[in-house]
């Protein structure tokens, strides 16, 4: 698929499609060259393929139009891995580079909610990333 998007909401639906196809190289090509050593790609792969993806909700924009340099979208993402459903909610900013809409990362609103159970600060993160939750997902 070709990063030909209008607005960076229709980039944030193409990326989810993305990860229900577990086209990684899709997700690594979208992402902004400037953030994107961020990327750790085996473990973003991983996350893809164990998950079930279930559902995407665009919760809001903030520019991010075709006349727009920047813009802010934000989601949520249900999804079931190992048994339990989740809800990824996140905060994403986009960025246009050359007239292509690129991922660049997420803003301070960020988590992954069990559905009926929270997440202690010191527990593995539910994304995967091999992190503890305050240091992954449940930062501030």
């Amino acid at each position: 698929m070709e990063n030909n998007f209008l607005r960076a909401v229709d980039l944030m639906k193409a990326r989810y499609a993305a990860y229900e196809r577990k086209d990684i190289d899709f997700i690594v090509a979208t992402h902004d060259e400037a953030t994107r050593a961020d990327l750790d790609v085996e473990e973003t792969k991983k996350w893809a393929e164990e998950a079930e993806w279930l559902g995407l909700e665009i919760l809001g924009t903030e520019k991010g139009e075709e006349s727009d340099d920047y813009g802010i979208v934000e989601f949520k993402a249900v999804f079931r891995e190992k048994g339990e459903e989740h809800i990824h909610h996140e905060k994403s900013e986009f960025h246009k580079r050359d007239g292509k809409w690129y991922y660049s990362g997420w803003l301070p609103l960020q988590g992954t909610i069990v559905k009926g159970k929270k997440i202690g600060a010191n527990e593995p993160c539910p994304c995967s990333s091999g992190k503890k939750y305050k240091k992954c997902c449940g930062k501030k």
